[in-house]
């Protein structure tokens, strides 16, 4: 028998816990603030009814964008085949009783990652995020090798800046396993610490240092994006 699961209210999954294979990452754009509270509500009552689906998935997350109108879902999975099983018998239930409640969601998209590195962006402390940071990296085609690179040579200047601003709590840079994007799930005390981080000497977050420069100027890269959420739901598998 499934476990069931176990709701956290206002809280985080442990990024960086053991026993992930995979993290799944999608947006859904609701519309509205309201139809935000309103997706979260129901989400919460699907979810927190129902036994947990399988016990390959290891936590499923909600954030609520800066944005007023999208939906940040994070999922850990321990591998591929558990989240093949959950769409075979647990997804579509979930998703029709979401629908019928709040209809016309738009899904924008669903990408697979591999956590690749985790660093800490400061002195933690215990420190709660009040904001969750995504920043996506798109590169030109796959290219495993190159996502790592830029990776290291972002902890390269995280490792030399001078001036970290101290809101940053930590870091955590996920390689899309098609080749093609990272994403960085960064935890930030406030929205506020993120936006004065921005809004320092430097092109971003990072000081106008030469290891930041060789980041923004980075070869291959075709687009991305930042995004600020905060934490909403976070449910993870119960005994």
């Amino acid at each position: 028998m499934s476990p069931s699961s176990v709701q956290n209210v206002n809280s985080l999954p442990w990024i960086a816990r053991s026993g992930v294979g995979v993290a799944k990452v999608s947006v859904w754009d609701v519309g509205t603030p309201e139809r935000q509270r309103e997706t979260v509500e129901v989400i919460s009552k699907v979810w927190g009814s129902r036994e947990w689906p399988d016990e390959g998935l290891l936590s499923y997350s909600v954030y609520i964008g800066e944005d007023g109108k999208s939906l940040l879902h994070y999922t850990q999975w321990a591998d591929e085949t558990a989240y093949a099983a959950f769409l075979r018998a647990g997804r579509a239930a979930r998703v029709d009783e979401v629908d019928a409640a709040v209809p016309g969601i738009e899904r924008l998209g669903l990408y697979t990652y591999e956590l690749y590195r985790s660093t800490p962006l400061g002195q933690v402390g215990g420190r709660v995020p009040g904001c969750i940071v995504i920043v996506d990296v798109e590169f030109e085609g796959p290219d495993p090798a190159r996502q790592r690179d830029w990776v290291d040579t972002v902890f390269e200047a995280l490792g030399t800046d001078p001036h970290p601003h101290p809101g940053g709590i930590s870091g955590h840079f996920h390689v899309s396993t098609d080749g093609t994007r990272v994403l960085n799930y960064a935890e930030w005390e406030s929205a506020d610490a993120h936006i004065e981080a921005l809004a320092g000497p430097g092109d971003g977050v990072g000081s106008p240092t030469p290891q930041w420069t060789k980041v923004r100027t980075y070869p291959g890269v075709s687009g991305g994006g930042v995004k600020r959420y905060t934490p909403a739901l976070s449910f993870s598998a119960g005994v």
